[in-house]
């Protein structure tokens, strides 16, 4: 492992990359300034790089480098327990773990079978409760932001929520607050550990999640949101016992669908392909979450 980093502090640039992520390990608070002298003694004694040498002098670890350089190539991610996320954020604090690497895999696909011809929005709706499709919603929102596209995740289960617990947002209102007109885009939450992700929360849980959904609010703010991001992930309750993510669907014209390996039966899928099409919803991709 070691040797891996080692090459990858090595294959940076001389002057301004090492100058660079010295700074960027200062800003992150890896070095003091007494341990960075003493980093810069030793890279001029024995003419390595600066990640090396503090390598060696055991200042920082391999974490620390992956970290400094995802910060230099604009890749943001966090350490364990940074920010005060949900540690289901597995594309914030885990990015190189198989589970990313999949999620890497799935944005891929959704560019280029879906993005790439236009389209801005797309739900993401599993057939039963506990299929993972609050965690797959979340972390495909995050990963997208990682690729540099202004991203939006909105909460679009009003009966269950969790993303305002994933990302730990203040901000208690959200969409149903919107829905009702008691608030504006002022309520979506911009995430500072993620330079291209915002946030809408599902806010106020309503008796009447189905109607608010429906109502022509939905489609307006969605029309206004579409004009301000690149790609708006949308989070839905099952299918299983409400309609209410065929409203989300229908306003996103494309839907992810989520199933769960060993779990999810036959009939649901087909329950939930059945639902989809009843409102011209185009299924971009499915599935099948092993996590």
């Amino acid at each position: 492992m070691t040797h891996g980093v080692t090459a990858a502090v090595s294959s940076l640039k001389p002057e301004k990359n090492d100058a660079n992520i010295g700074k960027v390990l200062l800003d992150l608070g890896k070095l003091t300034p007494d341990e960075a002298e003493r980093v810069l003694r030793l890279q001029k004694q024995e003419n390595i790089r600066f990640g090396e040498a503090a390598l060696r002098l055991g200042f920082i670890n391999e974490s620390d480098i992956r970290q400094a350089l995802s910060v230099q190539f604009e890749y943001p991610y966090l350490q364990p327990n940074e920010g005060g996320f949900s540690p289901d954020l597995v594309a914030a604090y885990q990015p190189f773990s198989k589970q990313v690497e999949a999620l890497r895999a799935l944005r891929t696909q959704l560019i280029l079978r879906w993005f790439s011809e236009g389209n801005k929005a797309l739900a993401v709706v599993a057939a039963k409760s506990g299929d993972g499709c609050s965690y797959i919603a979340a972390n495909l929102a995050i990963v997208f932001s990682q690729l540099g596209e202004k991203t939006l995740l909105i909460d679009g289960n009003l009966r269950d929520p969790v993303q305002h617990r994933n990302f730990n947002l203040s901000e208690q209102r959200g969409l149903s607050d919107i829905l009702i007109g008691r608030s504006d885009l002022e309520v979506i939450t911009h995430l500072g550990a993620f330079e291209n992700l915002s946030v809408l929360g599902a806010g106020t849980i309503p008796p009447n999640p189905q109607e608010l959904l429906a109502r022509p609010a939905f489609t307006d703010l969605m029309n206004k949101v579409m004009g301000d991001y690149d790609v708006i992930i949308v989070d839905t309750s099952s299918t299983e016992h409400s309609s209410d993510a065929q409203s989300v669907a229908s306003r996103c014209r494309g839907t992810l669908a989520i199933s769960r390996v060993n779990e999810t039966k036959m009939h649901e899928l087909t329950s939930l392909k059945e639902h989809l099409s009843g409102v011209g919803v185009r299924i971009v991709g499915a599935v099948a979450n092993q996590f």
